[in-house]
């Protein structure tokens, strides 16, 4: 028998961390409509994009809002016409939901470029919550054995990640250079490496620093120090517009540097001979099932192992500050229940 209220953390209007913007609540739990599921919430990442979301970095469709969009539940309800996933099943939820499926972009399989694009988290409530709602078509199956709180990551800094090295052009056995070192930074060298690169990471943390090397960095040091070598891509995590000519000046000639961030600061002007040589600039936008069913697989083949931090959904405004401020070991997550307990 399913509960009739649930806790939550909702945003009622954006506001400076600081100033606590997430307020714990209770909400009537959602039944699921046509083509949807309802999710127990076990577990649900927390990101920069829900930063941006709260302190309203980012144009907000939907007030008040339940955040969160590395979603790891199971299936607790079938709304109509849905026979999969079965009752029961673990399943993760990511940043993208929904695309129209009829402009040119979801007719030429770009849908991550969708102008209707709709994302959990931020155009419907996400996983803040003890339970959700979402389109049975946004469940993906997670690799056996990983557990859920090592599986929430995966699911936007993870496919973020992985979508962004291919945008940076990155070849086998090249030399990548990763800017910023929070949860996509780290997931992301764990492919490179896979892969056989040679990664040099710069990032202003010590900490961080010293993880990246654990994790098999070459190099790891600030970005305006000088590596020893030239890049042949590079990739921007953290949202800072000065990286950019920073960057810049260690990548190749003919060389790619993604940015990965769905908001940055202002980018600086730019000394053309920085982008002479033919080096280019990408922004990363969004993902598509496609990428996130081949981060799945690959995390499981790997494996991809995020290092955490977790802290309870009662705390997610202190969890939030402790990523603006860079003190998280690398990923965090929220727990919201107990996996291994059956719903109410």
């Amino acid at each position: 028998m399913l509960p009739a209220a649930m806790q939550v953390q909702l945003l009622e209007a954006p506001r400076p961390i600081g100033e606590r913007p997430l307020r714990l609540a209770r909400l009537p739990v959602p039944a699921p409509g046509p083509g949807e599921i309802l999710l127990q919430v076990t577990v649900c990442g927390i990101c920069h994009t829900d930063l941006h979301i709260v302190e309203g970095d980012l144009p907000l469709p939907l007030l008040p809002l339940v955040p969160g969009h590395q979603i790891v539940g199971r299936v607790v309800a079938l709304g109509p016409g849905v026979e999969e996933p079965a009752l029961g099943r673990r399943v993760g939820v990511a940043w993208v939901q929904e695309s129209c499926g009829r402009c040119r972009f979801c007719v030429q399989n770009r849908p991550n470029l969708c102008p209707k694009i709709r994302c959990t988290g931020w155009h419907r409530h996400g996983g803040f919550a003890e339970f959700t709602v979402v389109p049975a078509a946004a469940a993906h199956p997670l690799p056996e054995g990983l557990p859920d709180a090592q599986a929430a990551p995966l699911l936007c800094a993870g496919i973020i990640g992985f979508r962004a090295l291919s945008r940076s052009g990155i070849h086998p056995g090249g030399r990548l250079g990763l800017y910023g070192f929070g949860a996509s930074g780290h997931l992301a060298l764990q492919i490179a490496r896979f892969w056989g690169c040679r990664v040099y990471v710069f990032t202003r943390s010590a900490h961080h620093q010293e993880l990246a090397r654990q994790l098999g960095a070459v190099w790891a040091g600030r970005a305006e120090e000088d590596p020893g070598t030239t890049m042949e891509a590079g990739i921007i995590f953290a949202p800072a517009g000065p990286l950019v000519p920073l960057a810049l000046g260690h990548l190749e000639r003919g060389a790619c540097l993604a940015l990965a961030g769905i908001h940055m600061s202002p980018l600086p002007e730019l000394p053309y001979h920085l982008l002479y040589g033919e080096r280019t600039i990408t922004s990363v936008t969004n993902s598509t099932p496609e990428d996130a069913r081949e981060l799945l697989a690959l995390a499981g083949q790997i494996p991809l192992l995020p290092t955490i931090e977790a802290l309870p959904l009662a705390a997610a405004n202190e969890a939030l500050a402790r990523l603006a401020a860079g003190r998280l070991p690398a990923a965090g997550v929220l727990t919201v229940a107990d996996p291994a307990a059956g719903h109410p």
